[in-house]
């Protein structure tokens, strides 16, 4: 598993790593009209699945602005963030930042991303920040799990790795 910091204090992860060149794992999660969500339901693109503890911190918020950004530069990528928070408020969230690009998406029912990809705190019911990648085919072709959860992910990688899936 990969060893994740939150706030420098090491953090138990639940669920399985995923590694590139892994079957990337379904999932349910929940839209902002709390409609359920799957892995499946963008099937055929790419996906690039960012993770953020919570939109309501300084560089969640940094990190989902900056791949609401490049959404428009990037063709046949759907760009999700996934997080904890409850669906009301990634909504009212993506309001107040003009955040449009992006689809925000809860996991707070039952972990089932967290799980999934390995990315669930134990300690703190919050999900690591993470970046993946998953293909037009359901592989994953890029993982970061960024080691310390305050940190920022490497955003180039995470776009240039978008940009060359197919």
């Amino acid at each position: 598993m990969a060893a994740v910091t939150f706030k420098e204090n090491p953090v138990t992860l639940l669920g399985n790593e995923v590694n590139v060149g892994d079957a990337a794992p379904d999932f349910t999660v929940l839209a902002n009209d709390m409609s359920e969500v799957t892995l499946q339901d963008t099937k055929g693109s790419v996906r690039l699945i960012s993770v953020v503890p919570s939109l309501d911190t300084g560089v969640c918020d940094q990190q989902t602005r900056r791949f609401n950004e490049e959404a428009s530069k990037l063709d046949n990528v759907n760009i999700l963030t996934i997080s904890v928070d409850l669906p009301m408020a990634q909504k009212r969230w993506c309001a107040a930042a003009g955040v449009e690009n992006v689809q925000t998406l809860s996991d707070h029912r039952d972990l089932s991303f967290g799980r999934a990809y390995g990315v669930a705190i134990e300690e703190l019911r919050l999900l690591a920040r993470a970046v993946f990648v998953v293909d037009s085919n359901d592989k994953v072709t890029y993982v970061e799990y960024v080691s310390e959860a305050t940190n920022h992910p490497d955003y180039d990688a995470a776009i240039e790795a978008a940009k060359s899936a197919e």
